[in-house]
């Protein structure tokens, strides 16, 4: 097995918590709507109607309904882009650190 399909193989290890939850993105001061698709223990697929680049660096941001419970908050790093037509793109995001 090459090295590529253990980093794949690997990554497909976590189990990933299907969400659709909309978030915000914060990149250079911006707040940017976004929907978070799916969720894992390292990473996140999100959807923005904004375009990134790999290697930016985005602060998510999900509210929580329940005024009892704290949102989520974390710093990531975009691994992977996919355009959704011509305004739209999914990311991959790797989560750097929780807060």
């Amino acid at each position: 097995m090459s090295q590529t399909d253990r980093d794949y193989s690997e990554k497909r290890d976590f189990i990933r918590m299907r969400v659709d939850a909309n978030v915000t993105l914060i990149h250079a001061g911006d707040l940017i709507p976004a929907v978070c698709i799916d969720l894992s223990s390292s990473g996140m697929q999100v959807r923005a109607a904004r375009s990134f680049q790999v290697g930016d660096q985005l602060k998510v941001r999900i509210e929580s309904e329940h005024t009892a419970l704290k949102g989520l908050e974390a710093e990531t790093e975009v691994v992977w882009i996919k355009a959704q037509g011509t305004d739209s793109q999914k990311l991959g995001l790797t989560i750097l650190r929780m807060s």
